[in-house]
């Protein structure tokens, strides 16, 4: 009975430690993906730099360089945005995720403890 215990609070910890923060990230990446609009300054996972200057369904043309060429990429592509408005935005939001973070981890603690 002990080990039944001790495994299922393993896999409560693992959950919040690791499965909940990674979902919590994905939907804060799909959520920045498809809120995306024209003018924004991105930066690729491929790590180019530049500006929507067109968006298309799931297509988004960039203008990239002092030459102001243009490349196509698919949304998925985009990493982060690079706005200045939207960087204290971002910010705001990673300190959110970690005092989120924090109270999980507090949370799990106090059932362990209180299972014991």
């Amino acid at each position: 009975m002990q080990g039944i215990i001790s495994i299922l609070l393993m896999f409560v910890i693992f959950y919040f430690l690791l499965i909940r923060p990674q979902n919590k990230k994905e939907k804060q990446i799909r959520d920045m993906r498809a809120n995306l609009k024209k003018g924004d300054e991105i930066i690729t996972i491929g790590g180019i730099y530049g500006k929507i200057f067109n968006i298309h369904d799931d297509v988004l043309t960039i203008v990239v360089g002092k030459d102001n060429l243009k490349i196509k990429i698919a949304r998925w592509a985009v990493a982060d945005i690079v706005n200045k408005e939207n960087k204290s935005e971002n910010n705001a939001s990673k300190e959110e995720e970690k005092q989120e973070l924090l109270q999980d981890q507090k949370e799990s603690l106090q059932k362990q403890n209180n299972k014991e």
